[in-house]
């Protein structure tokens, strides 16, 4: 009854910028956070950045203060802007939400399908 829609992904320069978006459709009772995750080549996967239904915020260390994560409610979308993109950044990022389709079960994770990033010089 969920699925999640990302849009964004693509080629960029070193150093340069990108906005990711990830939109949620369906139905469902709750989500409880939003989060990006990637996997690099050869890499475990890993949590890039999440943020809450109250709008809190937590970044991997190695892009605090390039990437940013942000919410709009209105529209069910989770974006993650990622600036001063380094090579090590390349990897296929995939949107998480921690969901309830109902009231009476457990939240599960969805994941959207991943789409790909890729920096060159």
């Amino acid at each position: 009854q969920l699925q999640l829609v990302e849009s964004g992904g693509g080629l960029v320069q070193y150093g340069g910028s990108l906005r990711l978006s990830c939109a949620a459709s369906g139905r469902w009772f709750s989500i409880d956070g939003m989060g990006w995750y990637r996997r690099p080549p050869g890499k475990q996967r890993e949590l890039v950045a999440s943020i809450t239904s109250g709008g809190s915020t937590d970044y991997l260390d190695s892009v605090e203060g390039r990437f940013t994560i942000s919410r709009d409610n209105a529209k069910n979308t989770v974006y993650l802007q990622m600036n001063s993109l380094k090579p090590e950044d390349a990897a296929v990022y995939y949107c998480n939400a921690k969901v309830k389709i109902t009231s009476v079960i457990p939240a599960v994770n969805y994941w959207g399908q991943g789409t790909q990033v890729t920096v060159s010089s």
